[in-house]
């Protein structure tokens, strides 16, 4: 008994612990953006002027909407195709399917400072070159694979009898894939195209490599600033970015089914 006791808190202390590693970075920067001084120098004083001077930073800005335009557009086209290339992996049977199947992986798992360079190599061989557009398709090339591996993966719990009953009834196939199909694996769609969201609004290595100078997402710019000289703004922004991003995510959980009840 006093045994099981013992591992008992020891699992609530490694727990604690773990979630203070995690998270006491995040809180301590988010509470050196209130603070005046822009060294972190202490007692702390209580300010929101780094706030105000974000807004006048053109720079941050400007990135910042990048990297949001840019992120949502990889979304949408990642979640589409890589919905529909899931479907078709599930309905189909065709020569290859397995090869495509295992080449999904090797792109998640190669570091991306060799699919940065590899990108940039490519874009510049077929005359794309560098820049938002260049940013744009590189993400998606990343974010694609995610996608395809979360919707594959709730359709394996999916059952073709419901498409064949559908049909049955007279549901063309647009029918059976809009009002059976879709609604079934809408929680991986979601949490794929969260991944996909994640993927590209955080993706620094192959940003670095496509952006050019005035055409930047926010981690490139913020890598930039750094090695110019860290500015309270950064503290500001990202504090911004993760209060509404842990924001959508409990909406996420909190209004959709992700493997059981809400």
């Amino acid at each position: 008994m006093a045994t099981t006791r013992i591992l008992e808190w020891l699992g609530r202390l490694y727990i604690w612990l773990l979630l203070a590693f995690l998270y006491l970075p995040i809180i301590i920067m988010a509470l050196m953006s209130f603070n005046v001084s822009p060294f972190y120098q202490l007692p702390f004083e209580w300010t929101t002027e780094w706030y105000a001077a974000l807004w006048q930073n053109e720079q941050l800005i400007s990135a910042t909407r990048n990297s949001l335009e840019i992120a949502i557009i990889t979304t949408i086209i990642s979640v589409v195709l890589g919905s529909a290339a899931s479907l078709a992996l599930f309905r189909y049977d065709f020569r290859g399917k397995k090869i495509l199947q295992a080449l999904l992986f090797p792109p998640i798992a190669i570091p991306w400072l060799i699919t940065g360079t590899a990108m940039l190599i490519f874009f510049f061989g077929v005359g794309i070159g560098r820049g938002l557009l260049a940013i744009l398709l590189g993400h998606v090339a990343l974010a694609l694979p995610y996608v395809i591996v979360v919707v594959s993966a709730r359709l394996q719990t999916f059952a073709p009898e419901l498409e064949e009953a559908a049909r049955s009834l007279g549901a063309n196939q647009w029918q059976v894939t809009r009002r059976v199909t879709l609604p079934w694996i809408m929680p991986g769609v979601i949490a794929g195209g969260l991944f996909a969201f994640a993927v590209s609004f955080d993706q620094f290595v192959v940003s670095y490599f496509l952006s050019t100078p005035g055409q930047t997402t926010l981690p490139v710019e913020i890598y930039a600033a750094i090695r110019k000289g860290f500015t309270p703004e950064i503290n500001a922004v990202s504090t911004i970015i993760i209060v509404v991003s842990m924001a959508l995510m409990l909406f996420a959980a909190r209004f959709f089914k992700f493997g059981g009840g809400k």
